[in-house]
């Protein structure tokens, strides 16, 4: 469109449409008379686009303080809308901007206008997206908590029948599946309550909380977190020197592959020297009892030759690794973790 159509359908006049467009320089008074404020207002070259407050009294918005380069400029999503309109892919929109596909996919999927057409070509506006993005750059943030008073009620009246925020986050999912203000997790729930000062309520969150504890416990350096395993493990420095030959049969390699979203999985056993694989069928989930089981099930019917070891990662499905190796026979090895 051009500046006087474009004008119109905002509701201004065509020269503050064009000084928009344009930009103007950073916040002056100016006095003297309308020749210096007709100066002072004068399009500086490569200054950051502005918008007035009182032109008339030579008064104008200062610059917005600098955004990392790690967030998407205007310029960029005004780019990314052109490309957009071309009909190019994402990985050719990232490969242009030289930012990453998932970015590109998350920036048109948090700022899209849907009420239109993904093909459409206004599904993507960049001036649009670029006020939502600023609207949800300010921090801090109201809490939802603190907000929804229906929310708050029922966080109190669940904690006052001993429920955990564990147990409340999932019956808020389930009550209230339609209405996302009222889903929250747990941590949503602890904060407010870890938030409150020394005096007065602060005595009171011990009652509140099944743990009694008024402070939560740190967990940030490796000797205080709590294990992974209950029973130690035996490495795989420690397996028999026959099964890394693979000469002998009998030796089993075993993973856990896991769908999308966490919403299947499936459980491998290879035999190093045949390469014979047995599938563990897991419909159920992959916690460390359903594997147990799964186990157990997968290797019943296999001679006591083919039952020499397993090796695994350190994944916590097998955190029953004792039970199992006790059940079935098969000692369990462990891979060691990744160099940090």
């Amino acid at each position: 469109m051009s500046i006087r159509e474009a004008s119109r359908i905002v509701g201004i006049n065509r020269r503050s449409g064009q000084e928009w467009l344009n930009g103007r320089a950073e916040r002056v008074t100016v006095t003297g008379g309308n020749k210096a404020i007709r100066a002072a207002v004068q399009p500086v070259v490569g200054a950051p686009r502005t918008f007035p407050l009182n032109p008339r009294r030579g008064e104008l918005r200062a610059p917005a303080l600098p955004v990392s380069s790690r967030y998407l400029s205007e310029e960029e999503r005004i780019r990314l809308a052109d490309l957009r309109r071309e009909k190019k892919s994402i990985r050719s929109i990232s490969a242009t901007l030289g930012r990453s596909p998932s970015t590109v996919s998350r920036e048109i999927r948090r700022n899209c206008n849907s009420d239109v057409r993904p093909t459409h070509p206004s599904y993507y506006r960049p001036f649009a997206a670029q006020k939502r993005a600023e609207s949800r750059r300010p921090r801090p943030k109201s809490r939802r908590v603190e907000t929804c008073l229906e929310l708050q009620a029922f966080i109190q009246r669940r904690l006052d029948e001993k429920w955990s925020p564990e147990q409340i986050a999932s019956i808020l999912r389930l009550e209230f599946p339609n209405r996302p203000e009222m889903n929250v997790s747990h941590e949503t729930i602890y904060r407010p309550l870890y938030a409150q000062p020394r005096g007065g309520p602060w005595r009171e969150i011990g009652r509140r909380l099944r743990t009694g504890r008024s402070l939560r416990k740190r967990r940030r350096r490796p000797d205080q977190r709590t294990p992974r395993f209950t029973r130690p493990r035996v490495m795989v420095s420690q397996r028999p020197a026959e099964a890394d030959g693979r000469a002998i049969p009998g030796h089993w390699e075993g993973d856990l592959i896991v769908g999308a979203k966490n919403g299947s999985a499936i459980g491998t056993l290879v035999e190093r020297s045949t390469r014979y694989t047995l599938l563990v069928h897991l419909p159920n989930g992959h916690s460390p009892g359903v594997m147990q089981t799964a186990l157990l099930e997968a290797v019943r019917d296999l001679p006591a030759d083919l039952k020499r070891s397993l090796t695994w990662d350190q994944g916590t499905e097998m955190a029953h690794h004792h039970a199992f190796s006790k059940a079935s026979g098969v000692p369990v090895y462990f891979c060691d973790p990744p160099p940090t």
